[in-house]
């Protein structure tokens, strides 16, 4: 769009407002490379925001990123696509077999795999049901525990066969009933905790206090 380069630069301005101990990670999403990506829309992103696959380790955690949009479209740059399903082959794998095991496989992408239930009508808002139903197999083959997304622009998502699928809102655009906010999450060697809380109520009160004792156990 005319506007993207002065949206980026203002993106980016706020940015460095963040604390240097919080480090940022970007999941790119439809408004980023277009419902249908092409090579120059990925290639553009990229130079902007980093890799849109990528993989990392955190505290015993293992966490990978995906561009979910290959998954919706990929019509306009098939070999890009190709190059991270090889790739997430490869990361599944390793997420299975390294020793020791990962405390959690954790997966943040942009398109949800559903919203309520895993046999639900494709949408707009999902990824169409053979797609789903293949990366659950692969996610909960490899022991994958939640799934994090957005693009619904409401909360939403569930629990199947131990694989939470987490649909967070916009904390600018509500679509639905939701208030702006934002979710935190909350990972310890156990369990992974995570809930929606406004932008007024962090302002208020900060972190709800059961998860402020979960971050300082």
């Amino acid at each position: 769009t005319p506007f993207r380069v002065d949206q980026e630069l203002d993106l980016k301005a706020a940015l460095k407002g963040t604390h240097p101990s919080i480090p940022l990670v970007f999941v790119s999403g439809n408004h980023d490379l277009g419902n249908t990506p092409t090579p120059s829309t990925v290639e553009h992103y990229c130079s902007a925001w980093g890799d849109d696959y990528f993989s990392f380790w955190v505290g015993g955690v293992f966490c990978l990123v995906l561009n979910s949009q290959f998954f919706q479209d990929a019509s306009a740059c098939p070999h890009l696509k190709e190059a991270q399903d090889i790739w997430l082959e490869e990361q599944l794998s390793r997420a299975s077999s390294t020793e020791p095991k990962p405390k959690h496989v954790l997966v943040f992408q942009h398109i949800p795999l559903y919203l309520q239930r895993p046999d639900e009508e494709d949408n707009y808002f999902n990824l169409h049901k053979a797609v789903r139903h293949n990366l659950m197999l692969k996610f909960q083959t490899a022991g994958v525990n939640a799934v994090f997304t957005g693009h619904y622009h409401r909360n939403a998502g569930g629990c199947y066969g131990g694989l939470d699928m987490v649909v967070t809102s916009a904390i600018g655009c509500q679509l639905g009933s939701d208030v702006h906010g934002v979710r935190v999450v909350v990972v310890t060697a156990d369990e992974v905790v995570h809930r929606y809380i406004s932008l007024e109520a962090l302002s208020a009160r900060g972190v709800d206090e059961d998860l402020r004792k979960l971050l300082q156990a």
